[in-house]
């Protein structure tokens, strides 16, 4: 493991309100505390990505478009990735997947993991981004998060009332997820 090792906590939601941001930020800042690893936010709203429009796939890396060679080197600057994302419809969110489809080689062996939410967990979410990152080769870690958030949680707006209260019970679970990500990128090397 390298002190330069940068882990991505991508916020998968670009919905208007959404809450994805505050809970990003929180496993961020609770995976950094005593951590070797740098964690950063990387917002796919930011992102800024058309729909999938590069003429060839992913796999031959002979992309057409500037948005499709910036996504490259952001992503290529990075040595994991945590996935933030909220479950719809038993899914995840089709702008982790458009964002994840723009590329390919950029994301082989690199570890990740979900955190993934939702009023019973999002743990059907969870298991369908899971299955597309093993098929991306990336090295998917032993445990991820499937953070319950209920209407008691939220406010008449849909916002967090208390994020620190909610996501309290996940504490433990982050940080041994920042153990199992310095684990794999030792072991990677």
């Amino acid at each position: 493991m390298e002190n330069n090792d940068r882990v991505a906590v991508v916020i998968g939601s670009t919905r208007p309100a959404r809450i994805c941001p505050g809970i990003a930020q929180w496993i961020r800042d609770l995976a950094q505390q005593g951590s070797p690893l740098r964690y950063e936010l990387l917002d796919l709203a930011e992102a800024n990505l058309p729909l999938l429009d590069e003429p060839l796939m992913a796999a031959l890396q002979r992309y057409e478009h500037e948005h499709t060679r910036q996504w490259s080197r952001t992503v290529s600057s990075y040595s994991a990735f945590v996935f933030v994302f909220p479950q719809y419809n038993w899914g995840y969110p089709a702008v982790l997947k458009n964002a994840l489809d723009f590329l390919y080689h950029e994301w082989r062996d690199k570890p990740a993991t979900v955190a993934c939410y939702g009023t019973r967990g999002g743990n059907r979410g969870a298991a369908q981004l899971l299955d597309v990152l093993r098929g991306l080769h990336m090295r998917t870690l032993p445990d991820h998060l499937e953070l319950v958030i209920t209407e008691q949680d939220v406010d008449e707006d849909w916002q967090l009332k208390d994020l620190d209260a909610t996501l309290h019970p996940y504490r433990d679970q982050v940080r041994h997820i920042d153990e199992q990500l310095i684990k794999a990128l030792r072991d990677g090397r």
